[in-house]
Parts: structure tokens; C-alpha cells; sequence
């Protein structure tokens, strides 16, 4: 009991503690990486000149995209690279995709298309991609992205470094027509992108974006090629590239412009898959951390076992707290948690303000019109931290007491407003 009474009177500082820390710690790792990689380059962006081009093929994964397949597409084929293909692989599609990609075919001099039979999932589809590519190095999008025109020049420049086998790029959001959208556009400025940079600074990134990501063949073949047993196949690749001895890192110049949920509905739906495929990579690589088989990968997971564990405690705290509300006793050692904003209500509202003036210091040549989304920007981490939490315990729970087998097979996600 008195040990119980001790972690209860220490649960409010670890629910303040934990978010506090990270924000700085986020800050701190997107500066570095600002100072490192991105200082030296311009507000237009334009990508530095180099000696050579290698070659690139895109792989664009497409099930029932028949609404944007033309569109994405025929913005790929028109990147401004010497030398590319785009391959278009029509995973057993239902509606008419098909018929669609094979009339771009005919139009779309660097597009080639490949049908598969039977929707076997992305993962599949990016392996059957993979293998028939005429290239060493590959871009991924999904069938709904924009690529930016300079996209693959900003690829090749992080591709130079020869230990570098993944690249996650910037996605950045085009569907603005609602407050969700405000807020989404705060989480990939003051969040994704300086969590991204952060992690490369320090050594490790926890995932490339599924929507846009870069691969050498050669990391792919030696971490086993895309799995199509897993919940989400870009956390898991990811980690099995590094764990495979190959550096992932975060390329903010390889933009591309996505389509976001717009419904709460949507977005929920969205975040408790990712969060399922984070508490899957931390309970499927917990015997490789703990054997030490990649050392820099440690810190990563560890941050993840913290955030279930401060997910947790979180709703923990707030049941205990309604409860009390509801006129429940509880024994004096419990009534010390409270999450009504005391002095450190304060502390991270301070905190959330730098976070969002640091990103919108990097980000603003991403993002220029990024100051009439600066109160979302300030508030987003709220909202962030609360999705984050109950959609980890959701997660979490769906995937210990998962009885069904994964199998890969997709569906198209809700893609919001136009």
C-alpha cells in the first residue's frame, strides 16, 4: 500500500513531466537538425546542384483510386528529373482504375502499369513494384499524393550519403476547408516535422511516412522487403532497414501534397491504425532492445514505451478524477491526482507557444502562409497529446487481444473535402 501511495503522489508530476520534456526535447533535436541540414539553403528551396542524377523509380500503389489516379499520376510524370519512371501497380481494384491507368498509359510516356489479380495489400503491391523497377533507388506515394516538382531532385541529394537507406518526406496538406484541417496543418508543422527532424539529429527515425518515402533496393532486400503481416508495413520496414545496418533519415525537401480525413470519424479511424502499428513494432521488437541488437534504436523505443505508459496513466488519472466528481471516495492517497491546470497548466501553455514560434521558424518556407494557422498551431499539441492517448489505449488493446490474422488487404481511407 505505501508503495502504491508513493506512485499516485508521483503521478501528476510524470503526466506533466513526460510532454514537457518531450517538447523540448523535439525543439532542441529540429534545431539542431535546422543548423546541420537546412540553414544553408534558401526560401525558394531550390535543390543543389549536383554532378549527377542517378536514376529513380516512383512506385504509386493504387486500390479503387479511380477519383485521383489521373491527377496524382500525371503530377508525377511531370517532375522536374532527367531520368525516371513511374510505376503504377493496380492492386485487384473493384472500381475502374484499371481501365483508367491503362488509358494514362497510353498518354504518359514514363508510366508504366502492372495489375495484380487480387487486392493482395500495399505491401505486396510495393514488393511486386520493387522487384520489376528499372532503378536502384525508389520514391513511394500513395495513390492520392502530389508529388512536388522537385522532389526527386531533394531525393537525390539525400541519397548521396552511400549508408543512407530510407528517406521519410514532408508531406504537407491540401484539403483546407475545415477546423480539423487547421489543426492537422499544426500537427505535421509543430509536431511531425520537428519529431522527424529531431530523430535524425539524434540517430534514429521511428518510421518513414507511408506516404512518401525514399529506398535504396539493396536496404529493402536486406531487411526482408516489405511485410504484408504487419498493421502498418512503414512502421515496421522502417525499423527492420535500421536493425539491417542502413541509416533512415528525414529529407523535409522531398515534399509532397496529401489528402488528410476531414470527419472526426475519419480521423480517428486513421490514428488508432497508426497507433496499432506502433504498439505492434514496440511489442515486436522488445527482445531485439533488450539483446542490444541495435543500440541506437533504444532511445526510440523506449520514448514509445514511455508515451503507452504516459497514455495509460493519463486515463487513469482522468477516470479517477471524474469519479471523484460523481461523489466516489477514494482513500487519501488517491485524491492527489488531479489534472485540473494548476502551475504547470501554465508551464506547458508557455511551453506549446515556443514549440509552435520554433516551428513556424522552420517551417515557414514549407509552409508559407503558416501564421494564419499559428493559434491552431499554439493549441494542436493539446489535441495531439489527448488523440495520442486514446487512441494508444485503444490500440493497445485491440492488438493483445487481436485474434484475427493480418492479411495485408486495404481499403481507401477517408480523404476529406476538395
Amino acid at each position: 500500500m505505501a508503495a502504491l501511495s508513493r506512485l499516485l503522489e508521483l503521478l501528476p508530476l510524470f503526466l506533466f513531466a513526460y510532454p514537457f520534456v518531450m517538447a523540448w526535447y523535439w525543439m532542441a533535436g529540429g534545431v539542431l537538425y535546422w543548423f546541420w541540414r537546412e540553414r544553408a539553403y534558401g526560401q525558394d528551396l531550390t535543390p543543389p546542384a549536383l554532378e549527377t542524377w542517378p536514376p529513380f523509380s516512383v512506385l504509386v500503389p493504387c486500390y479503387n483510386e479511380s477519383a485521383t489516379a489521373i491527377e496524382t499520376l500525371a503530377t508525377a510524370c511531370a517532375v522536374d528529373y532527367p531520368d525516371f519512371e513511374v510505376i503504377a501497380i493496380n492492386d485487384g481494384s473493384r472500381d475502374d482504375t484499371g481501365e483508367i491507368l491503362d488509358w494514362l498509359a497510353g498518354r504518359l510516356p514514363r508510366l508504366r502499369v502492372i495489375h495484380l489479380a487480387e487486392n493482395g495489400g500495399k505491401a505486396n503491391a510495393l514488393n511486386v513494384g520493387a522487384m520489376l523497377a528499372r532503378h536502384e533507388l525508389l520514391v513511394c506515394i500513395d495513390g492520392d499524393a502530389l508529388l512536388d516538382r522537385d522532389a526527386l531532385r531533394w531525393a537525390a541529394f539525400n541519397f548521396l550519403r552511400a549508408d543512407v537507406g530510407a528517406i521519410t518526406g514532408n508531406p504537407r496538406i491540401r484539403n483546407r476547408s475545415t477546423l480539423l484541417r487547421r489543426l492537422q496543418v499544426g500537427e505535421f508543422s509543430s509536431i511531425v516535422g520537428l519529431i522527424k527532424r529531431a530523430q535524425t539529429a539524434y540517430g534514429r527515425l521511428f518510421t518513414v511516412s507511408g506516404v512518401i518515402a525514399g529506398f535504396r533496393r539493396q536496404a529493402l532486400e536486406d531487411a526482408g522487403w516489405w511485410s504484408s503481416h504487419t498493421l502498418t508495413d512503414d512502421i515496421d520496414v522502417t525499423w527492420r532497414v535500421q536493425l539491417a545496418g542502413w541509416r533512415a533519415t528525414y529529407a523535409p525537401g522531398v515534399r509532397v501534397w496529401i489528402l488528410m480525413p476531414e470527419t472526426l470519424r475519419g480521423l480517428w479511424r486513421q490514428r488508432v491504425g497508426w497507433a496499432e502499428g506502433g504498439v505492434q513494432m514496440l511489442l515486436g521488437y522488445t527482445v531485439p532492445m533488450l539483446r542490444g541488437e541495435s543500440l541506437g534504436l533504444v532511445p526510440v523505443w523506449f520514448n514509445y514505451l514511455l508515451s503507452v505508459i504516459w497514455s495509460f496513466a493519463m486515463v487513469t488519472a482522468a477516470a479517477v478524477g471524474l469519479l471523484m466528481l460523481a461523489g466516489i471516495s477514494f482513500p487519501s492517497f488517491v485524491t492527489g491526482v488531479s489534472l485540473l491546470p494548476q502551475w504547470w497548466g501554465a508551464v506547458l501553455a508557455v511551453t506549446y507557444l515556443a514549440q509552435a514560434f520554433t516551428s513556424h521558424m522552420i517551417e515557414r518556407r514549407y509552409e508559407p502562409d503558416m501564421l494564419r494557422s499559428l493559434f491552431w498551431v499554439i493549441w494542436y499539441p493539446l489535441v495531439f497529446w489527448m488523440l495520442s492517448t486514446l487512441s494508444t489505449v485503444v490500440a493497445f488493446k485491440r492488438v493483445i487481444f487481436r485474434r484475427d490474422k493480418v492479411t495485408g488487404t486495404w481499403t481507401s481511407p477517408d480523404r476529406g473535402l476538395r
